[in-house]
């Protein structure tokens, strides 16, 4: 099966070529011209590398770059960010926020293809080591995006994806709220909306007798048992 490359990019000839280019070398590419339609796919499927601008409406790359970053499925996943030449404010930021590489407009196509190769080899041995959690009959792989209840694979969006690595990133430990508002869905949601217990109960739902595992700790906040 061919690596799959998202390229969120707001320059509609830019981002034709790039894709066009990365398919005739083998990817299966994906373009997004908007963040909100990249988050949107990644609630399907986590590709195998990201290409990122900076400069995107709604939200910038950088910013993006922090939320896959802060999140358990995606830390490890290579990110090359497109920037202006010459931006040196901005690859300081992006390496600070786990960048694997950095491409200047105007860049040529071989450079492109060169560049996520380099990239998609140096981080293959990290690949190849997944994390793997598991509770009872609920089994998940983070890097993989695989979640299995009973030997059953479950499909889940990327929040509630995201939700359950944080929990069992910290197994035993109770995260309140505040805290998974915060890891999930940043700082400026809502805090006194159900949010965080809606999506618990999709996820318990979805993961049926498994998600038995998730533990309410009332008034506090959720976990999963040691």
């Amino acid at each position: 099966m061919s690596d799959i490359i998202y390229f969120v990019e707001d320059d509609d000839s830019i981002r034709k070529l790039v894709v066009y280019t990365l398919e005739s070398q083998g990817f299966n590419a994906q373009g997004f011209e908007r963040p909100s339609l990249f988050w949107k796919a990644m609630d399907g499927q986590i590709p195998d590398l990201i290409l990122l601008d900076i400069m995107l409406p709604e939200e910038d790359g950088l910013s993006i770059l922090r939320r896959l970053r802060s999140a358990a499925a995606t830390k490890k996943l290579p990110v090359i960010m497109l920037t202006a030449k010459n931006a040196e404010y901005d690859r300081v930021i992006g390496l600070d926020n786990g960048a694997d590489d950095f491409i200047s407009k105007p860049f040529g196509m071989m450079e492109l293809i060169a560049r996520v190769r380099a990239v998609m080899r140096r981080v293959q041995p990290q690949q190849n080591s997944y994390t793997e959690y598991t509770s009872g009959e609920l089994y998940v792989c983070p890097e993989k995006h695989i979640v299995k209840a009973s030997g059953i694979p479950v499909t889940l969006t990327y929040k509630e994806f995201e939700m359950l690595c944080l929990l069992f990133e910290n197994k035993g430990m109770v995260l309140t709220r505040d805290v998974l508002m915060d890891k999930v869905w940043g700082s400026g949601f809502d805090r006194e909306n159900r949010t965080v217990d809606v999506h618990i109960r999709s996820l318990r739902s979805k993961l049926g007798a498994a998600g038995a595992c998730i533990e309410t700790v009332r008034g506090i906040g959720y976990k999963i048992g040691v």
